[in-house]
């Protein structure tokens, strides 16, 4: 499609929150345009199909809080079936390398740790959630790596408040044909133009003036959806700046996680559904999901510092380590059932350069200053606003329809 001289709203980013955005105004009568940089739609979330009609969702995967999640609804209306198991993340498979009495120790004292951080959260002044920790505790190692799951880093890098401020009601479910597509579903009735990345908003008269890749179009109001790796390297430039916007940005930094998928053949006693660590005295860890929905693969996922050296390691080095991991922890035999088929790379998409976002200690407000918008004309939404439900879809999907209604807010 080309590009319209003028829209009424004009949104930036084709992710949940911005396609949230565009399918609540879809009645208001108003002219609304998404306006995306990649050649589809979906942002962090992209389901692929692999070989054997094996799901990959590259970025968002679970149902997180699923009793909750708006998306759930969605899910059934549109006729997505969605897998209730729920995810055996506490648990290693055959016990192998973390029996249970270790186990148990270990889950002791991670909620230990999560009690003395809700405590440290009622404290007048904010801390870095690895204050928390006990010193020279063995398990700290592994609280780490759960963070770097969690938050996309370790714990010297998450704001106390912050992690206290995130709602998990535990209840954690997944769609069978991949999260990617059921957001992708839910953005087919959107207007949305590709390959147009956004690189100046002037707002700086009445009308709003957009530079794009594609060229140049006006708006009577615009949401910005943009991930905040890009916001605080001002990849989208504002005219008048906006200084406030970028520091919130910048206090919102993307963590990093990664996924491989790989195929599993032949033979095989790996239950459904199973799960391993790869180890549990370093941070950098793998975590894997054997024979998910019992389908023939098993996932790995990695985050933090790790997954951005197994990025740095280049192509192939995510599915390496992987098949490394498993056939150390279940034997030489697995090396010639495993095969790499598809892997993420969120720190090298150009448009990502990241996962999802955390407070920075001392920054858990950000999100607020973040989301406030500007002038009454300039909307700010993605996961990095949601005030309790940052760093998922449905977070996001959820902004994306607080903004659009602040819109209407304006308009009405």
């Amino acid at each position: 499609m080309s590009l319209p001289s003028h829209v009424d709203v004009a949104i930036i980013g084709a992710g949940a929150a911005g396609l949230a955005a565009a399918r609540t105004l879809e009645h208001s009568g108003l002219s609304v345009l998404i306006l995306e940089a990649r050649d589809r739609i979906g942002g962090r979330s992209h389901t692929m199909t692999l070989a054997g009609g094996i799901p990959f969702d590259l970025g968002c995967e679970w149902l997180h809080s699923a009793d909750k999640n708006a998306f759930v609804p969605i899910a059934r209306e549109l006729g997505f079936a969605i897998n209730t198991s729920r995810p055996r993340w506490r648990e290693q498979t055959f016990n192998v390398g973390f029996p249970p009495d270790r186990r148990a120790a270990f889950t002791a004292a991670l909620d230990a740790f999560y009690d003395r951080a809700e405590a440290a959260a009622d404290l007048p002044q904010d801390s870095a959630a690895s204050d928390w920790l006990v010193p020279g505790d063995p398990w700290n190692p592994l609280m780490h790596a759960i963070s770097t799951y969690v938050n996309g880093c370790e714990l010297d890098r998450v704001s106390v408040y912050d992690m206290d401020a995130y709602e998990d009601t535990e209840v954690n479910w997944r769609l069978v044909r991949g999260y990617g597509a059921l957001i992708a579903a839910y953005g087919t009735p959107c207007r949305v133009a590709l390959n147009a990345a956004v690189t100046l908003i002037d707002h700086s008269s009445t009308t709003i003036r957009i530079e794009t890749a594609r060229g140049t179009l006006t708006a009577g109001k615009v949401i910005i959806t943009t991930p905040t790796s890009l916001l605080a390297r001002e990849a989208i430039r504002f005219s008048p700046a906006l200084p406030d916007k970028i520091d919130a940005a910048g206090g919102l930094p993307l963590g990093l996680d990664d996924k491989v998928m790989l195929a599993l053949d032949g033979d095989t006693d790996l239950p459904a559904d199973g799960h391993l660590y790869a180890a549990t005295d370093r941070a950098g860890i793998g975590s894997y999901h054997l024979r998910p929905m019992g389908l023939p693969c098993v996932s790995g996922f990695f985050g933090g510092s790790y997954a951005r050296a197994l990025e740095d390691a280049g192509e192939g080095a995510l599915a390496a380590q992987a098949i490394d991991d498993i056939v150390a922890l279940l034997g030489s035999d697995y090396r010639s059932k495993l095969r790499p088929l598809a892997a993420s790379r969120w720190g090298r998409d150009p448009f990502a350069l990241g996962a999802y976002s955390h407070a920075l200690p001392g920054h858990a407000g950000d999100r607020a200053k973040l989301a406030a918008p500007v002038d009454g004309r300039l909307f700010f939404a993605g996961e990095a606003t949601s005030p309790n439900f940052f760093s998922t879809a449905h977070g996001a999907r959820d902004s994306g329809e607080r903004a659009a209604k602040e819109v209407l807010g304006r308009v009405q």
